[in-house]
């Protein structure tokens, strides 16, 4: 008769088992803890719509996960210049479970890196950085959810050895999938349900030389769901490769992932997905006035705002000096700044040559996160645009290592933060391959020394550019975002009303 009961007992306990488990998850929210306004005029995003849309979920449903897939870090400035305490500390009210390694985790030296990671009550997770042969971060945890082990794997992007040269120098980014292959049957032991927690991007132009989530699908079996981040993709529905759904929350907190894990008879029967757009307000019309009125459509968490309010009144007023005006768009969008010469990459690269009174003036597209919108020009403004805190370095480089430059420049694909912005010079290149660049308009010298001026990121090997690692020259200590500042108020008068924005990049 006991025996009976207790295999009564376990199949009851079977029963009880979560047969749904909701994972939430964002992604590349660099800095945008706030709500923000969009094109339209709506009030998008913000942690604290984010924690009410999950507390609702959390109210009817005790079985819910809520997922990071990296790159916390970057982009905000009240965020970047409290190193993204800010984040950190509302994501743990939010009481987020894990969050992917990005590469922007590296932006800052190692010990900003290590407190972020003492702030945090949950783990950074990474399965394939390693550091003496061990790894760096947490490979991987595992949760209990309703009876149902759930099994959450960290990969970060290869590609942030590179990307991130200057502060990762003494770490290994170990193949993607060929740890994931030892790893997953090991994890697979231990858990009913596998979720890559990843910082891969989908489908990039590097998919060749680096480990992307399609990638890890298609070559690695016994992932049941791959939750993934650094492509900033939007997605209107999964991306389903061998099987394996991919799903990624585009960018800033301006959607939220919901992924439905339907678990049955020890094995998941299906995964549900979609991107709920973040939206606290709409626009509905005007008052008399012509302001814009506003229908509430998600209340913000007041445990997340009135932290965030707090931290945002911490150098507000100084981020909200006005330095001058624009009457037109200072283009700094990602997609055109990594492809093409643009009116404000043309700015920042004139104002380097101007305070350093350099030959040539290089940076990288990637280091310029954000447009100016005609109208007054705040601090905030050009610490958007410039949030790394990078210096201007100055080298001293022979011709003919100038044209290694240039011939690097010249193979990295359109799109990729490499991409290489120039002043006092212009530049051709015909299928990834250099066919012209001219200094001040006239042909490299090979034996001549120029004056080159670039960011400490790049001098350091930052984005590919290790033959300006080495090289004779110095730091400045001049913070880029700072001399643009300058270049505004003194070169410029405080006022644009037009500015160049002629090619000094052709590429076919």
């Amino acid at each position: 008769m006991k025996r009976y009961f207790v295999i009564l007992l376990l199949l009851v306990s079977l029963l009880v088992l979560a047969a749904r488990i909701t994972v939430f998850h964002i992604n590349d929210t660099h800095g945008h803890a706030w709500p923000f306004t969009d094109s339209a005029g709506n009030i998008i995003g913000g942690f604290s719509t984010v924690a009410t849309m999950i507390d609702a979920e959390r109210k009817v449903n005790p079985h819910v996960l809520f997922l990071h897939a990296g790159d916390i870090n970057t982009g905000v400035p009240e965020s970047d210049l409290l190193n993204a305490l800010p984040d950190i500390f509302v994501l743990n009210r939010m009481k987020l479970d894990a969050a992917a390694v990005g590469n922007h985790e590296f932006d800052k030296p190692r010990e900003v890196l290590f407190k972020q990671i003492s702030w945090a009550k949950f783990p950074f997770l990474s399965a394939n950085i390693y550091k003496d042969g061990k790894p760096f971060f947490t490979p991987y945890i595992v949760k209990n959810i309703g009876g149902v082990r759930v099994a959450i794997v960290g990969f970060t992007t290869e590609h942030t050895k590179i990307l991130e040269g200057p502060n990762s120098e003494d770490l290994e980014f170990k193949n993607v999938i060929e740890v994931a292959k030892t790893l997953i049957p090991e994890i697979r032991k231990q858990a009913d349900i596998v979720i890559a927690l990843t910082h891969l991007g989908v489908g990039q132009g590097y998919s060749e030389l680096y480990t992307t989530a399609d990638q890890l699908a298609q070559q690695v079996s016994g992932i049941d769901l791959i939750i993934d981040g650094h492509s900033h993709t939007n997605l209107s529905q999964p991306i389903v490769v061998n099987g394996v759904p991919i799903v990624q929350a585009f960018e800033w907190a301006k959607v939220l992932g919901r992924a439905d894990i339907y678990f049955e008879d020890g094995k998941v029967t299906k995964i549900e997905w979609q991107a709920i757009p973040v939206v606290q307000a709409k626009v509905v019309g005007k008052d008399e006035a012509g302001k814009s009125v506003y229908q509430v459509i998600t209340p913000e968490a007041p445990y997340v705002k009135t932290a965030l309010d707090y931290f945002k009144k911490l150098g507000g007023a100084k981020l909200d000096t006005v330095i001058g005006y624009t009457e037109i768009l200072l283009n700094g969008e990602r997609a055109d700044v990594r492809s093409k010469t643009t009116n404000l990459a043309n700015l920042i690269t004139d104002a380097m040559l101007w305070k350093t009174g350099a030959d040539v003036a290089l940076t990288n597209g990637g280091g310029i996160r954000a447009s100016i919108k005609p109208g007054e020009i705040k601090i905030r403004d050009v610490l958007t645009v410039l949030p790394f805190g990078n210096t201007l370095y100055v080298l001293e480089m022979k011709g003919s290592d100038l044209l290694k430059v240039f011939e690097y420049a010249a193979s990295v694909p359109n799109g990729q933060g490499a991409f290489l912005q120039v002043a006092g010079a212009t530049w051709k290149a015909e299928g990834g391959k250099l066919v012209e660049v001219l200094i001040n308009g006239k042909p490299i010298d090979p034996e001549k020394v120029y004056k080159v001026v670039t960011n400490n990121y790049m001098a350091a090997g930052g984005d590919g550019y290790a033959m300006l690692k080495g090289q004779k020259g110095y730091d400045t200590y001049y913070v880029m975002a700072d001399v643009v500042v300058e270049y505004i108020q003194k070169v410029l008068g405080g006022k644009i009303t037009s500015y160049d924005d002629k090619p000094r990049v052709e590429r076919k």
